[in-house]
C-alpha cells in the first residue's frame, strides 16, 4: 500500500556414495508433495477479489500437481478466523491460506490476537496487485471526486461507506480518503466485500472503495457509479477514470495485493516448489489475461523478496492508522 497525507555444501569424494543414500529418501519425499488434496483457505466470504483470484489459482494448480487444489471460504472478524484455522494447520503444504493486503491492515489495529500476526503465517506466493475503484450510489448527485467532496462537506458524518470488515482494505482506503480530503464519512463494516457491494447497490450505503474484481458486476448492471481510481497517477488498469489525487484529493494514494500464504514451519523445499508453481502459472498468458480481465496484474516474486513482507506491511499500516484516525479495535 501507498499512502500519502494526510517483496554449497563440499563433499569428500569417500562420502558422496554415503551421502547420496541418505538424501535419496528425503528428496523423494519432498518431490512426492501434494499427497493428497490441498485446501486454500479464504477468509472472507465468496465472490470477492481474493476468492476469485485463488480460485483461478486452485485450478490450474490442480491441473499441474494432478491434486485438486479446493478453495475453503471461512469468513469472519475481518478475515482473523479463517487465518486462525490455517495457523493452527499442519505446516505440511496441505493447507494454504489466500489473503489480501487487508490482513496486515486488520492485524496493525487489532490491539489483541491469539496468535503473533507478522510470525504465524509466512508467505508463499502473491498473485497480483491493482489500485482499488472509488465507487457511490447514483442517488448521490456527483458525478466527480470534487463533487462528492463538497456534498460531504456540506453533510459532515452523513454519507456511509462499507468495507469488508473492521481495519481491511477498504477501511483503510476510506478512512485515509476522508482524512486526505478533510471530511467527515461513516464507516459501516460487513462481513465481506461481497456483502459490501449489495449495500452499496441498494442504496444502503453510498460509498465504496473497492477492487474491480468487487465493484464490475455491479457497475456492469448499472447499479453503482465510479467516479475514480486510487493510483497516484491514471492506471492502464483501469483506462477512462481520474486518479483521485488529480481529480480533488490531492496526494491521496492506495494499493492492494493478493496472495498465498502458508502456517509458520513449512519446510524450505515445499515452500520453494510452491512458490514456484504460482510464479509460473503467473507468467503465463492465461493467467494474465484473467488478471486483465480482473484489472490487476501479475505480481510474482521470490521467497527472498517476500522474506520481510508481513512485518513491513503491519509497520506500514501502522503509521497509516495513525494518519486515517482509526484506532485499535
Amino acid at each position: 500500500m501507498n499512502t500519502t497525507r494526510s517483496g554449497f555444501n563440499l563433499v569428500v569424494p569417500a562420502l558422496c556414495c554415503g551421502a547420496w543414500v541418505f538424501a535419496a529418501p528425503h528428496a523423494t519425499a519432498q518431490s512426492a508433495y501434494p499427497t493428497r488434496n490441498v485446501q486454500i483457505i479464504v477468509p472472507y466470504t465468496a465472490g470477492g477479489s481474493i476468492d476469485i483470484i485463488s480460485r483461478a489459482v486452485a485450478q490450474r494448480l490442480t491441473e499441474a500437481w494432478g491434486r485438486n487444489v479446493v478453495v475453503d471460504n471461512r469468513p469472519g472478524a475481518s478475515g482473523m478466523i479463517g487465518t486462525e484455522i490455517a495457523v493452527r494447520a499442519e505446516p505440511d503444504g496441505h493447507t494454504l491460506l489466500g489473503h489480501t493486503s487487508s490482513y496486515p491492515a486488520t492485524a496493525s489495529v487489532r490491539a489483541k490476537l491469539p496468535f503473533d500476526p507478522a510470525r504465524a503465517i509466512v508467505p508463499v506466493a502473491t498473485f497480483a496487485k491493482a489500485p482499488m475503484m472509488f465507487a457511490i450510489h447514483p442517488s448521490v448527485p456527483a458525478k466527480s471526486i470534487k463533487e462528492l467532496v463538497a456534498i460531504a462537506k456540506k453533510n459532515p458524518g452523513k454519507l456511509n461507506y462499507s468495507s469488508s470488515g473492521a481495519g481491511g482494505n477498504n477501511h483503510f482506503a476510506g478512512a485515509l480518503f476522508a482524512s486526505a480530503a478533510g471530511i467527515n464519512l461513516t464507516h459501516i463494516p460487513y462481513k465481506g466485500i461481497s456483502m459490501a457491494m449489495t449495500a452499496l447497490a441498494s442504496g444502503e450505503v453510498e460509498i465504496v472503495i473497492a477492487s474491480a474484481a468487487a465493484i464490475n458486476p455491479q457497475l456492469k448492471a448499472g447499479r453503482v457509479r465510479v467516479l475514480g481510481v486510487s493510483s497516484a497517477e491514471p492506471s492502464p488498469l483501469l483506462p477512462g477514470l481520474p486518479a483521485i489525487a488529480q481529480s480533488g484529493v490531492p496526494g491521496y494514494s492506495y494499493q492492494l495485493w493478493w496472495g498465498l500464504f502458508a502456517p509458520a514451519g513449512l519446510p524450505a523445499g515445499r515452500l520453494n516448489m510452491i512458490n514456484a508453481a504460482v510464479n509460473k502459472i503467473l507468467a503465463g498468458a492465461e493467467m494474465k489475461k484473467f488478471l486483465d480481465n480482473e484489472s490487476a496484474e501479475p505480481w510474482p516474486q521470490t521467497l527472498a523478496q517476500l522474506s520481510d513482507l508481513l512485518p513491513r506491511e503491519i509497520d506500514r499500516y501502522r503509521k497509516a492508522a495513525k494518519v486515517a484516525g482509526i484506532a485499535p479495535q
